[in-house]
């Protein structure tokens, strides 16, 4: 009885934390996009109306991205476990090379959609702009990363 009530105790704490977790990650991510969203308008130099017209471009592509991503990620996790992974059969393994070339399409032709939808609201220079200050930002992001592990 005493182990039914220890481990019930156990398994609410646990739900909790994970919850908390959660909840933190979740506000990381946020600050992380506010901070990327003012990077780029910083970077790009947008007018009201470009950025008017660009942010719910831009964010929707995220999300597609984001969704194209989360499926591939998915899908690769579902089948990649240890045991199945060394039990792929060629066929197996050929479908899923198949169907990682067609998110990787999808995630292509998402993007082309993206920048042909910005050459009517912002001019090809920031639309060269915008893919340099992502890299950058990423990579500014990586170093602090990199540098808050080290304990610099």
């Amino acid at each position: 009885m005493k182990i039914n009530k220890i481990l019930a105790l156990l398994t609410v704490l646990i739900s909790i934390n994970a919850v908390a977790q959660n909840g933190r990650l979740r506000e990381k991510r946020e600050q992380i996009k506010a901070l990327k969203v003012a990077f780029i308008t910083d970077e790009l130099a947008l007018t009201p109306d470009e950025a008017a017209k660009f942010w719910p471009l831009f964010n929707a592509f995220e999300d597609k991205q984001q969704e194209i991503k989360k499926q591939k990620l998915k899908a690769y996790i579902n089948r990649m476990d240890d045991d199945s992974f060394y039990k792929l059969t060629e066929k197996d393994a050929s479908a899923m090379l198949n169907q990682m070339e067609a998110m990787e399409d999808d995630l292509y032709q998402a993007k082309k959609k993206f920048i042909n939808s910005l050459k009517g609201v912002i001019s090809p220079i920031k639309i060269l702009k915008l893919k340099k200050a992502e890299e950058n930002f990423n990579r500014k992001l990586l170093q602090q990363y990199r540098d808050k592990k080290l304990g610099r």
